[in-house]
């Protein structure tokens, strides 16, 4: 049996996410594994290199699978693409070692969050992007950024407010670029918590707006407290860009 890992985009707007959800059908992991159990006559369980929440996208997301087939990379590559629905891609299929985990293997994480400055109506890529509306200030939002770079307790960036682990990440860089009327914030990090990509998100568009200063992020984190930071951003906004793994 071989060690198959898979990389994988998709827009997940009609998705509840990648995990298995009790009596939800519309996951990724179950699409990817109700197609794989189709080839080969039986059941699989897909790796994922980590949870997406629902509606957010990928471009290079990273799984791993073991199974036993006849068929070579390209065509279980080909197979799958030609069963999944439109909108999952099968972009590679390479055999692993079999120590391989898709998740626990992870050196890191690239996440960017979309976001429409301009002074029209985003239309045909507004699946994709949040409409901000009124002036942003970008440097403000550079600034704010500096104070999350590195290693901190995100607790006041977590959505879940029953965690029990650690809630300590490093964040190694967060870009912030403008072009064409769009802002992206890119977060490139060593692991991330449950929304916490898009609480940054939401806490940031907070600061491009005037509802926060820059320097206020210093005070959330250390006050450890979900209740006040910003919204969580919208989900439609976020893409998982690259999963990070040692060469």
């Amino acid at each position: 049996m071989k060690n198959y890992k898979m990389t994988i985009a998709y827009d997940g707007s009609r998705f509840y996410g990648w995990e298995h959800q009790p009596d939800i059908e519309m996951t990724i992991q179950g699409k990817l594994e109700s197609v794989l159990a189709q080839m080969l006559g039986m059941e699989v369980e897909v790796i994922g290199c980590g949870r997406t929440d629902a509606g957010v996208h990928a471009k290079a997301y990273v799984c791993n699978v073991h199974m036993e087939t006849d068929m070579n990379e390209i065509e279980i590559r080909d197979y799958m693409n030609h069963y999944l629905p439109d909108d999952i891609g099968v972009l590679e299929v390479k055999v692993a070692s079999d120590r391989f985990h898709a998740r626990y293997n992870a050196m890191g994480k690239t996440y960017q969050y979309a976001c429409y400055i301009g002074d029209k109506k985003p239309i045909f890529d507004r699946k994709y992007v949040t409409y901000l509306e009124g002036k942003i200030d970008v440097e403000a939002i550079r600034k704010a950024t500096t104070y999350l770079v590195g290693e901190h307790d995100f607790k006041s960036f977590c959505g879940n407010p029953k965690m029990k682990k650690s809630t300590v990440r490093e964040i190694y860089s967060i870009d912030v670029t403008c072009r064409n009327g769009y802002m992206y914030l890119t977060y490139h990090g060593k692991g991330f918590l449950q929304y916490m990509v898009r609480i940054l998100s939401g806490t940031l568009i907070e600061v491009g707006q005037g509802k926060r200063s820059p320097e206020s992020m210093i005070s959330l984190i250390e006050a450890k407290d979900r209740n006040l930071a910003g919204p969580t951003a919208p989900a439609r906004g976020l893409t998982l860009l690259k999963v990070h793994y040692a060469k």
